[in-house]
């Protein structure tokens, strides 16, 4: 079994590969439903390695720059999401209770 994880020895190379992975598969610009969510899953990955990245290296500005970056994308993208499709979990203020409203996952939902 192969692990697409890999060790660095520099910092600035763990930054390098998260930075060209958000840029080389996030930014389809198509605004389908399951391409926004996927979109949403990408900087929310992002935004969780970077946070841990910077638990061990809290003074690297780049990662930093790029943390907070990342965490607006995130809030934007899921803004604009729950705003079209709805809530994406229980914290996300609405309206109208709408969860019964799509099917669930084992029903061929889109989660």
């Amino acid at each position: 079994m192969s692990n697409n994880f890999q060790s660095y020895e520099c910092s600035s190379d763990a930054i390098d590969v998260i930075e060209s992975r958000i840029n080389s598969s996030c930014q389809d610009n198509n605004e389908t439903r399951a391409e926004m969510l996927k979109k949403i899953k990408c900087y929310n990955f992002a935004v969780i390695e970077l946070g841990l990245y910077l638990d061990t290296h809290p003074d690297d500005e780049r990662a930093i720059c790029l943390h907070n970056s990342y965490s607006k994308t995130l809030k934007e993208l899921k803004d604009k999401y729950q705003k079209v499709y709805g809530p994406l979990s229980i914290f996300y203020p609405c309206n109208k209770w709408r969860w019964l409203e799509e099917p669930w996952p084992w029903e061929g939902g889109i989660f």
